[in-house]
């Protein structure tokens, strides 16, 4: 195998969220300097407040009608995001560069009938056999054809056919570490010179009662009134779930500067974990994978952008962690990004890893994203940028972004 000394340089973002689309957008919204106050809808799915899409107009990236029609909300968000983030990188309309493309998609599960799963859900404690009334609703009720077209590698599919991306295809399935593995597939790939050019990211739809059903079914949800990521371990934790789209082009150096391609930022580290979530096991992991990419970190200036989801213990540990940094010199300025777009699952970490390029291509910060007082002003340039990821129940990761000199 190569050595890795090819750099990854991210040179295109397609985000969309409750703040807006495009990366403009959301500078201007993370950057006022004013407290930021996040999009949040608390009555449609109360108790459970999500962060709802930014109404969004899906024939600009997705003209056909019959291809909308196919797809539902998660795969239209994800295609759209990675249409953004193609015309970003200046590739939209060119075949050979998108012929040369490799794409890799992180993805859940479909969306299901609703209608069917409530019809299900009402058996239980029936006064007729359950398990005959079930499989009578899943022979007479369930549309296989609603549920195939919602398979997670569809969406996949659907970027090829709508935006020509036609080079080799991959998607991974896992919650937060699926975007994770999605963006260090393509990294580890481009280093050791197993590619050029790649379209990662994923997408997650926040406005579904069947997730939000499972989700609270697992415990991790929050359901009080709203609090800020960081003020919300010490009531319990919780998540609040945000629907975003979040794609990124990530090429080599040689191929970016071949083409003429502008560069948002350098990937210069990335490394993954799992950790079994004992007592302590976080911090250790994080001390782990730090440890890690600390040869391309040195003491001083450090901005964060944590994946932190409000679930408990993980973002406790993350949070002594990081005062555990500070304590060894490190000047941090920590920001929680699900605190203003939502924790938005496997689409989470290309979402983060997207705003920490853009941060470092203008040579600045984000406003703090919460009062708590964790999270302060900076007045730093262009610093070193950790972006992190926790699982709610397991794996964990770390990037380091820096400015292309």
């Amino acid at each position: 195998m190569n050595s890795p000394n090819n750099e990854v340089w991210i040179t295109g973002i397609g985000l969309v969220s409750s703040l807006g689309e495009g990366s403009a957008a959301h500078w201007q919204q993370l950057t006022t300097g004013a407290q930021i106050k996040p999009v949040l809808e608390r009555s449609a799915f109360a108790p459970y407040p999500v962060h709802p899409l930014v109404d969004v107009d899906y024939s600009k990236q997705i003209p056909r009608r019959s291809d909308q029609r196919q797809m539902g909300a998660w795969q239209k968000l994800g295609t759209y995001a990675a249409g953004l983030a193609l015309d970003d990188a200046g590739m939209t309309d060119d075949t050979t560069l998108l012929e040369n493309t490799s794409l890799i998609v992180a993805a859940g599960g479909g969306e299901r009938d609703i209608d069917v799963d409530t019809t299900l859900l009402e058996t239980i404690g029936g006064p007729r056999d359950e398990e005959a009334v079930r499989n009578e609703i899943l022979m007479n009720d369930l549309r296989p054809t609603h549920f195939l077209t919602e398979l997670s590698n569809l969406m996949a599919g659907n970027i090829s056919i709508v935006h020509g991306v036609i080079g080799s295809s991959r998607t991974f399935m896992g919650e937060e570490m699926a975007g994770f593995s999605a963006v260090e597939t393509a990294a580890r790939r481009i280093q050791h010179g197993q590619g050029n050019l790649f379209l990662v990211g994923g997408a997650y739809n926040a406005e579904r009662q069947d997730m939000l059903l499972q989700l609270d079914l697992g415990t991790i949800l929050w359901t009080d009134e709203y609090a800020p990521l960081w003020e919300r371990p010490p009531k319990g934790g919780g998540m609040i779930t945000g629907s975003v789209g979040a794609f990124l082009v990530m090429e080599s150096s040689q191929h970016a500067q071949k083409r003429g391609a502008r560069a948002y930022a350098r990937l210069s580290g990335i490394a993954s974990g799992r950790s079994d979530r004992r007592p302590g096991s976080v911090g250790q992991m994080a001390e782990k994978l730090f440890a890690a990419l600390g040869g391309h970190i040195s003491g001083g200036p450090l901005g964060v952008l944590s994946g932190a989801s409000g679930i408990e213990p993980a973002t406790n540990q993350e949070l002594a962690f990081m005062k555990g940094l500070e304590d060894k010199g490190y000047e941090l300025a920590l920001r929680g990004y699900g605190a203003v777009l939502g924790h938005s699952v496997e689409a989470h970490f290309p979402a983060g890893l997207g705003l920490a390029a853009l941060a470092a291509s203008k040579g600045a910060f984000y406003t703090p994203f919460d009062d708590s007082g964790f999270e302060r002003p900076s007045d730093e340039g262009a610093v070193p940028i950790l972006v992190t990821t926790w699982g709610p129940f397991h794996g964990e990761g770390m990037a380091l972004v820096e400015k292309v000199n």
